[in-house]
């Protein structure tokens, strides 16, 4: 028998002795990286490049030497949605933009911005420091978060007026309250503050300057685009936006 035949028999014994190699497992997907929105680099009196402004008036401005975004809701008797809306509504959603650009029109008294960077968020934590600096109807600072391609969403939000920090929904073009904060709190006013949700499955809780004040079980899980929100003639700034999906 030749040398090279010897040899390939006894590769084939050696491979039938050994034990099979274990299937290696796959391994888990990476969740979505954070995302902070620095606005160090934006430019003064222009809107904002990392939010995208779809309702009402959004701008970046300066406090304290620090670039922040501001909303100025003294125009929203008006009724009008951003400038540019059917471009910013087709860079978030594509072909399906006109039902979202309706609904939009129909409610542009709530003024909102869309953080650019984040796709879809699930499960996680959200953050934004917030200044209330003026409204004769309403001073409010809150999170977007859920915003489907129809234009529904949940707000986090608080309310310098009321005191209090809650839970509302846009649903099929109808803005509901659904929860409210376990009590009253009284912030000083033009002073920056922080609002915080958490989000595991149907599972939400909301903070307040540390405190947590807000739990609810939803209806379903959270998925949709995030950012800001804000209500009338409010007149506030945002800072330090960050998201965080769970895991990381």
């Amino acid at each position: 028998m030749q040398k090279s035949h010897l040899i390939a028999l006894a590769v084939l014994a050696l491979a039938r002795l050994s034990p099979p190699l274990a299937a290696q497992p796959t391994p888990p997907a990476k969740p979505p990286a954070a995302v902070r929105l620095d606005l160090a680099s934006e430019k003064a009196g222009g809107e904002p490049s990392r939010f995208l402004a779809v309702v009402g008036d959004w701008s970046i401005t300066t406090d304290d030497g620090k670039k922040v975004l501001l909303v100025d809701g003294r125009q929203w008797k008006k009724g009008q949605p951003a400038g540019g809306l059917a471009d910013k509504a087709r860079a978030i959603y594509g072909s399906r933009h006109e039902e979202f650009i309706d609904n939009v029109k129909a409610f542009a008294y709530f003024p909102y911005a869309v953080a650019r960077e984040v796709d879809d968020f699930r499960d996680g934590e959200i953050s934004v420091r917030f200044k209330l600096l003026g409204g004769v109807l309403d001073q409010c600072a809150g999170i977007l978060f859920n915003l489907k391609p129809n234009g529904d969403y949940l707000t986090v939000r608080f309310n310098g007026k009321e005191d209090n920090l809650v839970l509302w929904t846009f649903d099929k073009g109808k803005r509901s309250f659904v929860k409210k904060g376990v009590k009253e709190v009284h912030i000083p006013y033009k002073e920056w503050h922080a609002i915080k949700i958490v989000v595991h499955g149907t599972q939400l809780a909301g903070w307040l300057d540390g405190e947590k004040l807000l739990d609810y079980t939803l209806a379903a899980p959270v998925s949709g685009k995030v950012g800001v929100w804000s209500k009338t003639d409010s007149i506030s700034e945002f800072a330090d936006y960050a998201v965080t999906p769970e895991g990381r």
